[in-house]
């Protein structure tokens, strides 16, 4: 009897040995998990292995159990998992640089921009003093500034302040010296305030490029501390993949040798700056790509914004009879990008704001996109669209790249600028989408807030955070949660031409990945701002 029983304890064991020698090996086993694949048919699955930075497999729990061996398990307790977010529009290096200047994001009120300068000036006890983030429509007197107070507290350091949405700036006298800017200068795209024979400071678009350029530039050091420094906050936020819009090369040849070091982990989707150098330098290059680096489109300017009222609009401003805004270049220059991106790979990536800038842009890329295709050229923003130009995102094949924070930033003061009538053509998502059946979406932080989360919201919801609008605004443009999601994933990453390796969870794509406390898909709208990042993971390595 004993010796029958130490041979069935034998046979188990020799079971079990071969049992384990039959399963196929992993890197990391994730389990007990809801996962929201976010593929073609929005399944679900319970467990998810990798492998060598892919993804290996992904479904049921028991079955990938007995059928993988991994070197590291992870009970997610429960918690949700989705593919890692992609912000189809930001400023990731900028937004770095930003962390080393004033934050003037929430003032209040000009005294309260005064007051932060003041104290920054004493962390910062020489050169030029920068900020950003002010923004006037949140002041009880919502009219632009004037510089004598900065004059009379920094009579001999030069100072420039940028608005929230970077398109308008105010600098000081000493600032305005140096860049040589007298009263009556003129220039194309932009507008240098004068009142009273006087300069007020404030600069318009690329009138700030006047005063900018002057500013010394950043050191190495500085450069890769702001890389590092938006690396770590967007990991936080589970963004996985950022569209860096509007770059010049040396930034991501910096980009690239600090992916190359290791230090620099954040997959990055880079749109060079509309300039000679960087078409001189990436054109006969081709298309970069790397496993975290996608170089293949250029980022041009239509016009303003709205809030500084430079976006170009086809009738006059609402709330300021004689002023249409303007194109930030003669259309005859987007003919000229247009014309030569056509013959190439790359994408054409163009900011416009207005009615007007957004009609010029689709009827030059209609001009040389022929019809439907699939160059996936985008327009950025895509903010107020005429009720006669929506087809011509779909006719063509042209990608509206939109942020939902946009609209409920804006709403608040959107109508006294465009009336209501017009209003209705302005972030108009849902109506975008249905052109081409997809729409990807961003934050364009540092314009907004870093949070994907409330992109989320602002789509879905359409309300700020205190819930107002009742009913949302504009609620016949808000997307489905689903939708929200696909903008914040795989839709992010067809805007990129990364479809194919990210953006869902499906064998043999990227494990880029974010585990969170509570539901995207169910959880009640007031609570989708608490929403927590548990962890961040790219390649299946755990990065936050």
């Amino acid at each position: 009897m004993k010796s029958t029983f130490i041979g069935a304890l034998i046979a188990l064991a020799c079971f079990y040995c071969i049992s384990c020698s039959n399963k196929k090996t992993a890197d990391l086993l994730i389990r007990n998990a809801h996962i929201y694949t976010v593929d073609s048919l929005f399944s679900k699955a319970s467990a998810l292995v990798v492998r060598d930075g892919k993804i290996l497999a992904v479904g049921d729990e028991t079955t990938l159990l007995k059928t993988y061996k991994a070197n590291d398990t992870l009970d997610a307790g429960g918690n949700y998992i989705y593919p890692g977010f992609i912000d189809a529009h930001c400023h990731f290096y900028a937004y770095g640089l930003n962390l080393q200047t004033a934050n003037l994001v929430g003032t209040g009120s000009w005294q309260a921009i005064l007051d932060t300068l003041v104290k920054f000036a004493h962390t910062t006890p020489e050169g030029w003093l920068i900020g950003r983030g002010w923004d006037q429509n949140d002041w009880p007197n919502q009219e632009f500034p004037t510089n004598e107070a900065l004059n009379q507290l920094f009579p001999d350091r030069p100072v420039l302040l940028s608005r929230i949405d970077g398109h308008a700036a105010m600098a000081n006298a000493k600032a305005l010296e140096l860049a040589g800017i007298k009263a009556g200068d003129q220039l194309t795209g932009g507008k240098i305030d004068v009142k009273n024979g006087r300069l007020t400071g404030l600069l318009i678009d690329n009138a700030i490029d006047l005063v900018a350029t002057k500013i010394p530039a950043p050191s190495t050091a500085q450069k890769k501390e702001a890389l590092l420094d938006a690396q770590r906050n967007c990991f936080a936020m589970g963004l996985t993949t950022v569209d860096d819009c509007g770059l010049d090369f040396s930034e991501i040849n910096l980009m690239d040798e600090l992916h190359q070091s290791g230090e620099l982990q954040m997959r990055i989707y880079a749109m060079l700056s509309d300039s000679k150098k960087n078409y001189d330098y990436l054109l006969p290059k081709g298309i970069i790509k790397t496993d975290r680096l996608n170089v293949r489109s250029f980022k041009v300017y239509a016009d303003g914004a709205l809030g500084s009222r430079g976006a170009c609009l086809l009738e006059d401003y609402a709330d300021n009879p004689g002023n249409k805004g303007f194109l930030l270049s003669n259309p005859e220059h987007f003919d000229s990008v247009a014309a030569l991106l056509a013959s190439t790979p790359f994408q054409m990536n163009t900011h416009a704001i207005g009615d007007s800038g957004n009609r010029t842009i689709l009827k030059i890329y209609a001009k040389h996109l022929k019809g439907k295709n699939d160059r996936r050229w985008r327009i950025e923003h895509a903010q107020v669209v005429n009720a006669a130009d929506f087809a011509n995102f779909g006719n063509y094949g042209i990608i509206p790249s939109v942020q939902p924070t946009h609209a409920t930033s804006d709403m608040y003061w959107a109508g006294q600028r465009l009336g209501k009538e017009r209003e209705k053509g302005a972030y108009a998502f849902q109506e975008l989408l249905q052109q081409n059946g997809w729409i990807p979406l961003g934050t364009d932080f540092p314009v907004e807030d870093i949070s994907p989360f409330k992109t989320f919201f602002a789509a879905v919801v359409r309300q700020d955070a205190k819930g107002y609008p009742a009913g949302g605004y504009q609620p016949e443009n808000a997307l489905t949660r689903e939708q929200a999601l696909r903008g914040m994933t795989i839709w992010a990453a067809r805007s990129n031409f990364e479809e194919n390796e990210k953006g869902s969870l499906e064998t043999g794509k990227l494990a880029d990945f974010i585990l969170l406390d509570q539901d995207l898909l169910t959880v009640p709208p007031e609570q989708l701002l608490s929403i927590r990042v548990l962890g961040t993971w790219i390649a299946g390595q755990k990065v936050h």
